[in-house]
């Protein structure tokens, strides 16, 4: 039995060079015919169109001819009416009848006109003097040469085009009149370019051609059609009558070609490149997988450095809930090695032990699906013991063929960020405190006046029961009347001192049901002493049962003293007898609404973009935080705040709480 043997590499069969090139040209070939083919249908087409193009335009050219004469023989008879009538002196009304008759049967006529055998107008109808630049009835070298030599030959002349008044072209037929032989006159007829194509040509012309009018020279006197794009074949022949060089051109559009043909053609030209493109695809099969091979090394390397580099942490796990990888970054977050967590069931070493059945609940909804789109929080514990705040977006995790093999979880380390976040809240404690003390510096002076007033009873009637006592002239229901007196004005001393302390006192936001009337009464009370050193009317539109609010009445209190103050200041400029602060307050549906509004000076479009931005303000001592404090404490209630002109000058401002603490 022979043995076979490997040929070697010089002994490899070759096979001739040009039956390689067999199959590229046979597909050029292939290509070659089926365009040429196609081009052929596509001249067979144009050759088609324009048939059916110069068939049409002759049948409108017979349709035009026929309609002119007609109106010639029309006039024609008209005049041998009138000529007729004369015998019976009735010529003129012979005209108006057939004139009207012609003119409403045949709308491209713009007017019929009599004239006698000088040229000079009779009648016309309808009865105006035609308006025009070139031609004129009286005189004109075009109108007279017809006239004259309608005259000579007695019978019908048309004249060259012109241009009418209003732009249009017009051609007008003479028709000279006879009387028992001798010339009499002359009819002419006017017939405007533009509506004879307009009413002459019919619609199914106008929707595949565009007609025009060319005079001797070729310039365009009037055209028609109802479709748009870019012109392709065109046909001309003479338009006789009227004559005079007049040509009729009919231009058929270039349509966007049998869909079927561009199909094909473009099925041809991609299996065309297609063929030249597979026999060229074997040659680089090789190179091309061995280019892959290295790319995914590359991009396999890529990733690792990466997620080597992120500081996201990545967890993946099955839909058991075990552990398949984590990054080295979620390594970092909780202390252990990868592989210590990898193949890991719950409860997770990281859990931490203070908050099982919140880990439970989490862990239950990343493995149902029910995660929530927006993350979740979850405190874990360090492997040293120390707590971690993250926040943990969880998403299906998908294998190459769509087929759900587990859940991948984002982890971000937010404990810098909630540390932030209770600094800010700290800040701005700070910020409302310091803005309570700057709001209470800035009235010092005046509720040092307000209370200055009962600490002065307080002080003439103590006097005057000492001096009463000592004298030991009185009576027990003078000293009880005056003692009374004594402890009414040191109770008003009292809830002045309260509220200022209330005010200015730091604390954390307290939420409490509380009555909005009693907050604005409260608010009121404080500022009416600033009020009346400004001579500033303050007038009360509060209902005496609003519903209760779930609320701060401290920084309530603190929006509504902000904003009175605001309203008074803005009334500094304002005449006195004008000055005038209005407090309401309205129940709408599930909120109520608040409104502050003064008679001040208003805000300017360019302070009002501005104005609740932090540290802006108009006053020359102002911190520029008062109006921001206010909109922070409104939306911390859940409300909103802002502003609108007021219907008699100044300034509203708005804020609504919502009816929600049930």
């Amino acid at each position: 039995m022979k043995r076979l043997s490997v040929p070697s590499s010089g002994s490899v069969l070759q096979w001739p060079r040009w039956t390689l090139l067999m199959p590229k040209l046979a597909v050029g070939l292939l290509v070659i015919s089926l365009v040429s083919l196609l081009w052929l249908l596509h001249r067979n087409e144009v050759e088609e169109q324009r048939a059916t193009l110069i068939a049409d335009i002759l049948w409108l050219e017979q349709n035009f001819r026929f309609h002119m004469s007609g109106n010639e023989d029309q006039l024609n008879r008209t005049g041998l009416d009138m000529g007729s009538a004369a015998k019976g002196g009735t010529p003129a009304t012979v005209f108006q009848v057939q004139a009207q008759h012609i003119v409403k049967n045949n709308p491209e006529v713009e007017q019929v006109i009599w004239l006698d055998a000088g040229g000079n107008l009779v009648q016309a109808y309808p009865n105006r003097i035609p308006d025009r630049q070139e031609l004129d009835i009286f005189g004109g070298p075009i109108t007279r040469d017809a006239f004259d030599f309608a005259r000579k030959l007695g019978k019908a002349t048309y004249t060259d085009p012109y241009r009418a008044a209003g732009g249009n072209s017009q051609i007008d037929l003479f028709v000279p009149i006879y009387r028992q032989g001798d010339f009499a006159g002359m009819l002419v007829m006017a017939y405007s370019l533009k509506s004879m194509l307009n009413h002459l040509v019919p619609w199914w012309f106008a929707e595949k051609y565009q007609l025009r009018i060319l005079d001797d020279g070729g310039a365009v006197l009037a055209s028609k059609s109802n479709i748009q794009g870019e012109p392709g074949l065109a046909y001309e022949l003479p338009f006789d009558p009227p004559g005079h060089g007049l040509m009729l051109q009919g231009i058929a559009y270039r349509n966007a070609g049998n869909p079927a043909q561009l199909v094909l053609a473009g099925a041809i030209v991609v299996l065309a490149i297609g063929v030249f493109w597979s026999l060229f695809a074997i040659r680089g099969l090789i190179k091309k997988r061995l280019a892959a091979e290295q790319a995914l090394r590359d991009e396999h390397a890529f990733r690792q450095a990466m997620e080597d580099s992120m500081i996201i942490g990545m967890r993946a796990r099955d839909m058991d809930g075990r552990i398949t990888y984590v990054n080295p970054a979620f390594c970092r977050m909780s202390g252990y090695r990868a592989d210590e967590l990898v193949g890991h069931s719950p409860p997770l070493p990281y859990w931490n032990p203070d908050s099982l059945d919140t880990h439970e609940e989490q862990n239950a909804l990343v493995l149902t699906g029910h995660a929530p789109n927006e993350g979740f929080e979850a405190s874990i514990r360090h492997r040293d013991g120390h707590i971690v705040h993250t926040m943990v977006y969880a998403t299906p995790l998908i294998d190459a063929h769509g087929k759900q093999t587990g859940w991948i979880s984002s982890v971000v380390d937010i404990s810098e960020r909630k540390k932030a976040q209770a600094l800010q809240r700290q800040q701005q404690e700070k910020l409302e405190q310091t803005a309570r003390l700057v709001t209470m510096g800035e009235m010092a002076s005046t509720l040092a006046h307000e209370l200055n007033q009962p600490l002065s009873a307080i002080a003439s009637y103590t006097t005057g029961c000492l001096n009463r006592l000592e004298a030991g002239d009185y009576t027990r229901e003078e000293i009880s009347g005056a003692l009374n007196k004594l402890a009414l004005q040191a109770q008003r001393a009292g809830r002045i001192i309260r509220r200022v302390h209330d005010f200015v006192r730091r604390r954390e936001p307290q939420r409490v049901i509380c009555h909005l009337e009693e907050v604005i009464e409260d608010s009121i009370a404080f500022i009416e002493p600033l009020a009346r050193k400004q001579q500033v009317h303050m007038l009360r539109l509060v209902p005496a049962h609003l519903p209760k609010l779930l609320a701060d009445p401290v920084l309530l209190g603190q929006v509504l003293i902000n904003l009175m103050r605001n309203g008074i200041d803005a009334m500094a400029a304002t005449p006195p007898e004008r000055r005038q602060l209005i407090v309401e307050a309205q129940l709408l549906g599930d909120q109520v609404e608040v409104c502050i509004a003064d008679r001040g000076c208003g805000i300017p479009p360019e302070v009002a973009e501005k104005l609740f931005s932090p540290f802006f303000t108009t006053k020359t001592e102002g911190m520029g935080m008062g109006l921001n404090i206010c909109r922070s404490v409104i939306e911390f209630h859940g409300g909103r705040l802002w502003f609108e002109p007021g219907a008699e000058g100044g300034t509203v401002f708005i804020f609504t709480l919502p009816l929600d603490w049930e």
